[in-house]
């Protein structure tokens, strides 16, 4: 079992299996955000569901777990495979794979959208959810959410951060499911077509929000 881990094909399992919990806190963490264009009340009672849900609960922190593993496991493997073969890069996919940009550049991918997460943790999590967890009322969701989204840096930030993750997606989702067997010619196609619908969604959604308080903080 430890050499199948430490296989080729083990490598790309843990890379794919990991992937799947980033796609699914994705949209999980989608759907509650969008509430905040809704308003203040509605975004706060979105976030105290979140907040006291025993299912949420749960549910968050082991999809954040596989988040962080995906990223760091993947960051990891990049930097072995770099040191260990010189310029060869680690890649989840087959050769024909490696004409796509997106595919030849995870690591930096990779980098970017880990550089912003822990500023978007810092700003977010550290004052909300952290503060519920060590007992302390943590800051008003919507007042935090209206402030940095009126910083037009912090969102210039907030959308390269937002592509960037497209571009991973839209390679990562059919690559995923490539790994686990299925990736015969006629499901492949249709697997990348779904990758960039999929990877879409995402990033049009999270655009859609800032961009919301950014302009609304224009006086006009």
């Amino acid at each position: 079992m430890a050499n199948f881990f430490t296989s080729s094909i083990g490598k790309k399992l843990i890379m794919s299996i990991s992937g799947f919990f980033l796609m699914v806190f994705l949209l999980v963490h989608l759907a509650a955000n969008l509430a905040s264009l809704l308003g203040n009340e509605q975004y706060n009672a979105v976030c105290h569901f979140m907040d006291t849900n025993i299912v949420i609960q749960i549910m968050v922190p082991v999809l954040a777990l596989g988040f962080m593993v995906h990223i760091a496991y993947g960051l990891y493997l990049t930097l072995v495979n770099r040191w260990a073969r010189g310029n060869e890069r680690y890649a989840a996919g087959n050769k024909g794979d490696a004409s796509s940009w997106a595919s030849r550049n995870m690591f930096v991918l990779g980098a970017i959208i880990l550089g912003f997460l822990g500023l978007h943790l810092w700003h977010f999590w550290a004052k909300m959810q952290l503060q519920h967890f060590l007992g302390q009322e943590g800051e008003n969701a919507y007042l935090l959410v209206t402030t940095l989204f009126s910083d037009p840096l912090y969102v210039v930030l907030y959308l390269v951060w937002i592509w960037t993750l497209w571009l991973h997606l839209s390679h990562g989702f059919w690559s995923a499911f490539q790994t686990i067997g299925v990736n015969n010619s006629k499901w492949l196609p249709r697997l990348q077509f779904i990758a960039k619908i999929y990877a879409t969604v995402i990033a049009v959604g999270f655009t859609i929000i800032p961009l919301w308080f950014l302009i609304r903080s224009f006086d006009f």
